[in-house]
């Protein structure tokens, strides 16, 4: 009985911090997100080319440590 008191407890304390917790207006938060505008040939750069080339260099330096 004493651990069930104990779970309960730990429960509803978790529930009322789940209730009380808010997203900070200062902050960004998801709601704020747009999607991202491939117009742009910076975007394209920084997501797009950027992220690929760390890939593919990665690939390519564990092969390298691989052959060794």
């Amino acid at each position: 009985m004493k651990r069930f008191t104990y779970i309960l407890c730990i429960i509803l304390f978790l529930e009322v911090e789940q209730l009380t917790a808010q997203i900070p207006y200062h902050a960004p938060n998801p709601s704020k997100n747009s999607p991202l505008n491939f117009d742009n040939p910076a975007d394209i750069i920084l997501y797009i080319v950027i992220p690929a080339i760390a890939v593919i260099l990665g690939y390519v330096a564990w092969r390298r440590k691989k052959k060794r």
